[in-house]
């Protein structure tokens, strides 16, 4: 493996890039997803960034049941992903087709178009679950991509007072 080739497999194991798409959701999901990405939760910090063009994004976010209008779109995006690309599944709508499964405009879910790496059912979904599927399904599929999240997860305690207590008031 030459030297560039070294470098990219890097970059794609520690800066891994979303980008987000609407197959027709109610907004549930894609409120969290975008939450995700504020400074509250800051995925940035695993250095993960949203990206806005498929061609420079590693890792496809879909919300939604895919409607007959979304479904070709979101093959489109699919093929222009550069490879290794990784599908989520953000919903039990994207999951599965949710509420509207059956609907005259609804297809299904995310894998009746495109295959689907990783599920996360839930309406709505809360930000932690998306941030633990995206750093787990890096961990399965690029293994040397592992433990960031583990690192800030468990933080140290500055005072001896904060170790005494577990948050909720009770003496350890």
């Amino acid at each position: 493996m030459g030297l560039v080739d070294k470098a990219i497999a890097w970059g794609g194991r520690n800066s891994p890039w979303i980008i987000h798409f609407n197959a027709g959701a109610c907004n549930g999901c894609d409120i969290e997803v975008v939450d995700a990405l504020t400074p509250r939760f800051d995925l940035e910090r695993l250095g993960i960034l949203q990206q806005g063009s498929p061609r420079h994004a590693d890792v496809l976010v879909v919300t939604g049941a895919v409607t007959l209008q979304t479904r070709e779109r979101l093959k489109e995006i699919y093929d222009q992903m550069s490879t290794p690309k990784f599908v989520v599944a953000v919903g039990t709508c994207a999951c599965s087709g949710g509420i509207f499964d059956g609907c005259y405009c609804v297809t299904g879910g995310v894998d009746a178009v495109i295959p689907v790496d990783a599920y996360i059912p839930g309406c709505a979904v809360r930000p932690e679950a998306i941030i633990h599927a995206v750093d787990a399904l890096l961990k399965a599929k690029l293994p040397k991509a592992a433990g960031r999240l583990k690192k800030d997860k468990k933080a140290k305690p500055d005072r001896k007072e904060d170790a005494a207590h577990d948050g909720a008031g009770n003496d350890q």
